[in-house]
């Protein structure tokens, strides 16, 4: 399963939520950090709203829940359960 997080350098939010992804051992994922500032399209889409996180699927990809940044990495690990192995 591949996690996407669109984000972009010098984003707070992005590199805690960057760091809490890391600590995260189930499910597993590997994740694709993406600068939104490398692309024009990826920044018209997302530079309000980073961090954005994806899954992409069979090359389709679906835009998940942003969780708070207040959320433990226990939260996190849960709702990407919920997501990414269709435990809902």
């Amino acid at each position: 399963m591949l996690l996407i997080l669109y984000g972009k350098p010098g984003c707070h939010l992005c590199e805690g939520l960057a760091e809490k992804l890391a600590q995260i051992q189930e499910p597993h994922f590997d994740l694709e950090m993406r600068d939104i500032t490398t692309r024009e399209d990826w920044f018209a889409a997302y530079q309000y709203e980073v961090p954005v996180l994806s899954v992409s699927q069979g090359g389709k990809e679906q835009i998940l829940p942003r969780p708070s940044p207040r959320a433990s990495v226990k939260q996190i690990e849960k709702m990407l359960a919920k997501y990414l192995t269709g435990d809902r």
